[in-house]
């Protein structure tokens, strides 16, 4: 692993142990492969970090050994022979930590009480916001997200001339995976959303055997994974013949979409960016069909904090990369999404998403 990843690790650990301190813990068990991964830079699928004052480990066994010795070699590597939280425990116990910390979010109740069990008298502490410690993207990792974003890009718009009346939307998006793979992406963040005609209405409509018909919305959501770190885009086309409708409701939502993109900045709160996008919707008296959020952080996890939502109290700092993805959904009928991804910087945004808006109409 070259020196700058090295660097930017201990600065993690770093600001990991001193939320530590502030919660008088002496060390922290983490298990949430995201975590794991920013926090030690390895990211094979089993591994338990055990993260002190004086060191970091990861507990594995032996299938990752080798991975880990590459990806961190700051890490103290320890072979499990059995389940790796209770080899974990067994570190916890040798090293003698009294008031150990772990995820509220992830760690089970049964592993919780068989760790509190094994490690007695230990007090084992939930602990929250941990999440929190990835919001801030770096350099390293806007450089990587916005990779990520190009392969999606150049995906969706090799694809496009396909998306017309007649076409499956399954093999729509087996045809967007096929190019997203080819152009770069590691695997796919989720399972690709191609929905038209009513279906477009679902908000999570995955792809299904309907056939696309004339006149109709189709909705495709989908994004590339590049060294772990993922993008998120949503484009929504309309086939031929176009109605006023159709362009009354589209226009509704890229207008809310590119006001919102050309206020955000750092220092609202997710719930003041959220209102940015929502108002033009509820103003044009559609705001019962937008029932979702109006984003979402981005990184490592394609959903992850900070959100542009109603209840979002937290403040929105530079270097947070979130999606601005408005969306009307008219059940029966159809809907539409515009989702951009951006970074947040002191004076507005960086957009990373860089596909036309205008509403694109598909011919036969």
């Amino acid at each position: 692993m070259s020196a700058p990843v090295v660097i930017a690790q201990t600065d993690r650990l770093t600001r990991l142990r001193t939320r530590l301190r502030a919660a008088g813990l002496d060390g922290v068990v983490l298990t949430k492969p995201q975590n794991v991964a920013y926090l030690t830079g390895f990211t094979g699928s089993a591994g338990v970090a055990v993260v002190t004052e004086a060191d970091a480990h990861l507990v594995l066994d032996f299938r990752y050994l080798e991975q880990a010795a590459n990806q961190a070699p700051g890490c103290r590597r320890v072979k499990a022979n059995g389940p790796l939280l209770d080899a974990a425990a067994a570190l916890l116990r040798d090293l003698g930590v009294q008031r150990i910390g772990v995820e509220a979010d992830t760690m089970p109740v049964g592993p919780f009480r068989r760790m509190q069990d094994a490690l007695q008298p230990a007090e084992i502490v939930p602990l929250d916001g941990l999440d929190h410690l990835r919001w801030q993207k770096d350099a390293d990792e806007i450089r990587t997200i916005r990779r990520a974003a190009d392969v999606a890009d150049a995906a969706f718009l090799a694809v496009l001339p396909q998306i017309r009346p007649g076409a499956v939307e399954r093999e729509i998006a087996a045809a967007l995976e096929h190019e997203l793979r080819r152009r770069g992406s590691d695997r796919m963040p989720f399972d690709l959303i191609v929905a038209s005609g009513p279906r477009s209405a679902l908000p999570h409509g995955v792809a299904s055997d309907r056939a696309i018909g004339p006149g109709e919305f189709v909705v495709i959501d989908f994004g590339a994974v590049v060294a772990g770190y993922h993008s998120d885009c949503t484009r929504t086309v309309v086939t031929a013949p176009v109605t006023e409708q159709h362009r009354h409701i589209y226009d509704v939502v890229l207008r809310a979409q590119l006001g919102a993109l050309a206020a955000l900045r750092a220092g609202m709160t997710g719930r003041e960016a959220d209102a940015l996008g929502r108002r033009p919707i509820v103003e044009a008296g559609l705001g019962d069909a937008f029932g979702h959020s109006l984003g979402h952080g981005v990184g490592l996890a394609i959903h992850e904090g900070p959100t542009l939502s109603p209840r979002e109290e937290a403040t929105l700092t530079p270097g947070a990369v979130v999606t601005v993805e408005p969306g009307v959904y008219l059940p029966g009928w159809g809907g539409v999404r515009i989702e951009d991804l951006v970074v947040i910087t002191e004076d507005g945004c960086d957009i990373l998403t860089h596909l036309p808006k205008d509403l694109h109409e598909a011919t036969a």
